[in-house]
């Protein structure tokens, strides 16, 4: 993709445009983002989903005297039949995972990096329904997919933003609106992170929301000193070979800050350890159980693949890859793999291609390294036979 040409899903300016002005810095309403867009599921699969076990889902609903009220799914269909008809809202995780043409969106987003992409949920609000005012600590691209809900944008906030006392909800005790909109299907909202969004629903209404995953401080500190922990050894420790004479024995000297900092360093440094860790991090599936392989032998695979079959990416699993001095490396739903350098553009197809078969493997099929990549995807779950 050009990043200089216009794009009809950022109102006709290009995506260096965009990421210049607008990401992660001030609000873009965007008018037909994609012209008459009509969504791929209604309301009543999207309540079906919300039956369903393995799927995430909550229901919020407003109150007089104590508004937005949460509940947790799996729902019974019992539970639809007695909400009012107005003045709440279904919200169902990662729908992109569930339903293909949902997941098909993301292509419109091809000028972000896969990677941060977390989901596509949906919600579902009836006249007068939405979650109230809050704010999330990510990007966000809200798409107008059925009715007409009205957007409110306010203040950026922080950790000390005033929120209600609510057991369940982060909703912002002070709301200063700014700006208003009314979407209707095809048009999109790109909210920056930290900035007070209020939506409600003017008629039956639904909405997709494309979040991004932004790893905090605290998860970057501790996920990847843990990682960083399984390479050290016990003798690797505190030293002070350097160690002068204490002027005060109580006294804990700026040297030994000096000696910490080089212990830390020494790793921390590690720039293809960060790498390693930060693609495993970055792709591990938000529902890990849903990426289960299945056995199979690489002569089995090949004759498949030779008599037809077709290999897709597991819909929760996410793949990226990047290159370090010693070769490539592919991460797999939380996996990583070092892989020689002839493999580039097979890792490129890995994780662009729509579906792999004979006709857009061809050499790879041929080449031992390619072939065993494949099948150790296909064990692992990343990649599935397409009839399953």
């Amino acid at each position: 993709m050009t990043s200089d040409i216009p794009l009809q899903i950022l109102g006709g300016i290009s995506a260096r445009e965009f990421l210049r002005d607008y990401w992660q810095k001030k609000p873009l309403l965007i008018r037909q983002a994609i012209p008459g867009y009509q969504s791929p599921i209604t309301p009543d699969e999207l309540a079906g989903l919300s039956l369903e076990e393995e799927v995430e889902s909550r229901l919020v609903i407003e109150h007089g005297d104590r508004p937005w009220e949460l509940r947790r799914g799996p729902f019974e269909e019992s539970t639809y039949q007695q909400l009012p008809e107005k003045d709440w809202t279904l919200l169902v995780q990662s729908v992109d995972q569930l339903v293909p043409e949902v997941g098909e969106l993301v292509e419109y987003f091809g000028f972000l990096p896969n990677w941060r992409i977390d989901d596509i949920m949906i919600s579902f609000a009836t006249p007068g329904g939405g979650v109230g005012p809050h704010f999330d600590n990510y990007d966000v691209f809200l798409l107008q997919a059925h009715g007409h809900r009205r957007w409110r944008i306010g203040q950026m906030c922080d950790s000390d933003s005033p929120l209600l006392e609510h057991p369940d909800l982060r909703i912002l005790a002070d709301f200063q609106g700014t700006d208003e909109w009314v979407l209707e299907p095809g048009d999109m909202l790109y909210l920056p992170p930290r900035l007070a969004h209020f939506g409600t629903a003017e008629d039956d209404c639904m909405t997709y929301s494309v979040g991004f995953r932004a790893p905090s401080a605290a998860e970057v500190l501790t996920h990847f000193t843990d990682f960083l922990a399984q390479f050290l050894t016990d003798e690797e420790r505190y030293s002070d070979p350097d160690l002068q004479p204490a002027s005060d024995p109580h006294q804990i000297q700026h040297d030994a800050l000096d000696r910490l900092k080089a212990l830390l360093g020494e790793h921390m440094n590690d720039e293809r350890l960060l790498l390693t860790w930060f693609g495993q991090f970055m792709t591990e599936p938000r529902y890990p159980e849903r990426v289960e392989g299945e056995p199979v032998e690489q002569d089995e695979l090949l004759a498949a693949l030779q008599d037809g079959a077709v290999l897709v990416r597991n819909p929760s699993a996410r793949l990226a890859w990047s290159e370090v001095d010693v070769g490539l490396l592919l991460f797999a739903s939380g996996q990583s793999r070092l892989l020689p350098g002839h493999l580039r553009e097979l890792l490129k197809q890995l994780c662009s291609a729509q579906a792999l078969h004979i006709d857009n493997l061809g050499q790879w099929l041929a080449d031992e390294d390619g072939l065993n990549l494949l099948l150790q995807l296909v064990k692992q779950g990343s990649l599935e036979f397409a009839d399953e």
